[in-house]
């Protein structure tokens, strides 16, 4: 068993208040999860308003699969939503 986990910190555009930062967040959470079917949490910079810190997790029968998935992933918040992506890091576990 192969465990893919990624953490994206990223800088939300147009946020003038938590509120409009946790709108644009829950809409990342929500579509990632849907279309790529991931584990996909807020884990830190919870109060600030312009950044966020999402924890992503998969779980494959292939690290290479894995890797894939959490790369797509990343690519996907980059390029879908109204955020900077400032960090990746990702990390794979075999078990």
């Amino acid at each position: 068993m192969h465990i893919g986990v990624c953490i994206i910190r990223l800088q939300v555009f147009d946020s003038g208040s938590l509120k409009d930062k946790r709108r644009v967040v829950r809409s990342i959470k929500d579509r990632t999860r849907q279309r790529y079917n991931v584990a996909i949490a807020e884990v830190d910079c919870l109060d600030d308003r312009r950044n966020a810190e999402l924890g992503i997790t998969c779980v494959s029968n292939d690290s290479r699969h894995a890797d894939s998935m959490l790369t797509k992933v990343a690519d996907y918040i980059e390029g879908s939503f109204p955020v900077v992506v400032l960090n990746v890091e990702r990390e794979l576990w075999t078990i």
